[in-house]
């Protein structure tokens, strides 16, 4: 994988002032995905929003990480029925014609 895709974990956590065992714990947790490359740990850029929601409710909101957890489980399942609910649609929409 091309390192031009990645952000490396040291850079964001010191820029963003979070500790880098938030950030372990969110992998430890299935949240997000650690990629290591020549002994130096990155997140993906399509990551980051998932991982900028979690310091929002952890550091502002003061919810835990299984509490992140279950809202990030959540999240997903609504973006998938979503996505699902606009297949249905565009197939019924087909069928009309």
């Amino acid at each position: 994988m091309k390192t031009t895709n990645l952000v490396l974990i040291d850079h964001f956590c010191s820029n963003c002032d979070v500790d880098i065992s938030f950030i372990t714990s969110l992998n430890e947790y299935g949240i997000i995905d650690i990629i290591v490359e020549e002994d130096k740990k990155y997140i993906s850029n399509e990551q980051l929003k998932t991982i900028e929601r979690a310091i929002h409710f952890h550091y502002e909101l003061n919810i835990n990480l299984e509490g992140i957890d279950v809202i990030h489980n959540l999240l997903t399942q609504i973006s998938d029925l979503q996505e699902e609910l606009r297949i249905t649609k565009n197939k019924v929409n087909f069928l009309r014609l």
